[in-house]
């Protein structure tokens, strides 16, 4: 089976249920950042080991979720009523299974008091880059939203839970180490005494 049609050769690209659009069009930027976020999830849910098994259970629903967006934002606005709920789609009861996730996870982790400096895991180091991948999709899509190429906000209320449950999954995979939550010093503290 050969996988090139040498019809991108162009600078277009298909869209679902017809249609073509430079490849530099903001749909394909924010489907094409989408796609980049799901990559970024799949290298952290290699990283799980035995003990990550709810962790990758969910990077795995999650992935299966970002696809869903995916296809609804690979189809023009007048071909949304093609869409099937849940399948190319996104839908509010998905959003509220994000929030629920984001919840189970938040229950068992102390916030930290200030900004976390990413690496004190593997996993969590992967999870914070996939996080910062899908709030680029998230900026992506709002750039369609306001250039009226969103059908509807469902799929923005999506990435914005998703990138939230990434946020909490890295922390609930990090360790406990206050030197890592200290964050920023304060201005001017360069960190070697002088």
């Amino acid at each position: 089976m050969k996988i090139y049609t040498r019809k991108g050769d162009d600078g277009s690209t298909s869209l679902w249920y017809g249609g073509r659009v430079v490849k530099h069009d903001p749909r394909t930027e924010a489907y094409g950042s989408v796609d980049e976020a799901n990559s970024a999830l799949g290298v952290a849910r290699a990283l799980c080991g035995g003990e990550d098994e709810e962790v990758a259970r969910d990077l795995l629903a999650l992935q299966n979720g970002l696809f869903v967006v995916g296809a609804e934002l690979a189809t023009a606005p007048e071909a949304a009523d093609r869409l099937e709920d849940g399948i190319s789609r996104v839908t509010e009861p998905m959003v509220a299974e994000l929030e629920e996730a984001i919840d189970r996870y938040m229950d068992r982790v102390d916030l930290p008091p200030k900004f976390v400096i990413p690496g004190g895991t593997h996993l969590s180091a992967a999870l914070d880059v996939a996080r910062a991948s899908t709030r680029r999709a998230e900026r992506r899509i709002v750039e369609l939203k306001d250039s009226g190429g969103l059908a509807s906000e469902s799929v923005l209320h999506y990435i914005n839970r998703a990138s939230d449950l990434i946020w909490a999954m890295a922390r609930f995979t990090d360790v406990a180490d206050p030197e890592l939550f200290e964050g920023r010093g304060e201005t001017g503290d360069s960190g070697d005494g002088g």
